[in-house]
């Protein structure tokens, strides 16, 4: 019997089997390094230096697809959106990820982006051109990489002050209705 018949390793797929031990062990709040991910997927411990050269192009990847997830739950089958309480419906989603996925928002946001990491660059750039196209739609005459910007700022600061208890809430509702009225408030505002 091969290894891999062993260890239950035989799809064929060794990233995204790499990828997902990862996770689990990365959201299960368990520390891991290549060789424990290799013994978590059931495969060689140098088997991920063929995907990963390190852990930090591993926790790289790992990145990229919580900014895929995070996407995803941005479009979660809405449209653009089209008023600024819908712009804070995105917020809420956004503060809703990092809460429920606290260790990989860490991941995604722990380290500042590497050039050289065109996929890392190209999700998080993608999460902002989301959030540009949508203040577009909105708010047309503004500048909507600066708002966006700001926006973005506005609802990663409130999911930090959650995550790091500096804002309380009794429940998932409470938390959504603070994201909400802070980023009105914030939007109503005028010069």
């Amino acid at each position: 019997m091969s290894t891999s018949e062993k260890s239950g390793y035989h799809h064929g797929d060794l990233r995204a089997a790499l990828l997902s031990a990862a996770m689990e062990m990365l959201e299960g709040g368990e520390p891991f390094s290549l060789r424990a991910v290799a013994r978590r997927a059931g495969v060689s411990p140098t088997a991920p230096y063929r995907h990963f050269k390190d852990r930090d192009t591993l926790e790289s990847a790992l990145a990229v697809e919580g900014f895929r997830d995070l996407l995803a739950d941005l479009g979660d089958g809405r449209d653009l959106p089209a008023s600024i309480s819908d712009l804070a419906e995105f917020a809420v989603a956004y503060v809703a990820f990092a809460l429920r996925r606290p260790a990989l928002f860490r991941v995604m946001f722990g380290k500042p982006c590497d050039d050289a990491d065109d996929a890392r660059v190209k999700a998080a750039g993608d999460l902002h051109e989301l959030l540009a196209d949508a203040l577009d739609r909105v708010t047309p005459e503004a500048d909507t990489s600066a708002l966006a910007s700001a926006g973005w700022g506005l609802a990663h600061g409130l999911a930090c002050l959650h995550l790091d208890g500096k804002l309380r809430a009794a429940s998932d509702e409470d938390v959504a209705d603070q994201v909400r009225s802070a980023f009105l408030a914030i939007t109503s505002i005028s010069p």
